[in-house]
């Protein structure tokens, strides 16, 4: 798991909203990249029928906790004089 040593403590269930977003996300970019094949609204109906489906069918689906956020001491940059 991203070489994170991680217990089932660590994780929490996630939502329906939060999984629909993923999926969402998941079906109108591929990495960061945004495919212009996949319609906002498309995205959205697919993504609530799964979440709808994956609820029914009994899954429980987790999130890791959220990153810490990344340090804001003042460090130099280095094309500084």
């Amino acid at each position: 798991m991203n070489g994170v040593d991680e217990t089932k403590e660590d994780l929490s269930p996630a939502s329906s909203s939060e999984i629909a977003e993923a999926l969402i996300h998941g079906l109108r970019y591929d990495g960061r990249r945004r495919v212009h094949d996949a319609d906002e609204l498309m995205a959205r109906v697919v993504a609530e029928r799964l979440v709808e489906h994956l609820e029914r069918s009994g899954f429980v689906l987790c999130r890791r906790p959220a990153a810490p956020q990344p340090d804001a001491t003042p460090h130099r940059h280095p094309h500084g004089r």
